[in-house]
């Protein structure tokens, strides 16, 4: 069983509850969650936090699997 790094885990599912409400805020949705996600900026705010966060995640699953080359 692969382990993935803890970081990767926590990073990677911040991302994805980062990007819920930004893709209901650019559907149009967003007022239903907050009045502040009306505005489709917002929404686009928070899908790019997400994409930050979700890259910031992959940077220690790429250093697990170099070293995992190295000692192979």
């Amino acid at each position: 069983m692969r382990r993935f790094p803890l970081s990767f885990i926590v990073l990677t599912a911040l991302g994805g509850l980062c990007a819920i409400p930004g893709a209901f805020s650019l559907a149009g949705f967003g007022g239903l969650l907050h009045p502040v996600l009306e505005d489709p900026m917002a929404g686009l705010a928070f899908v790019v936090s997400s994409v930050a966060l979700i890259g910031s995640g992959a940077f220690p699953l790429v250093i697990e699997k170099l070293k995992e080359s190295e000692e192979a």
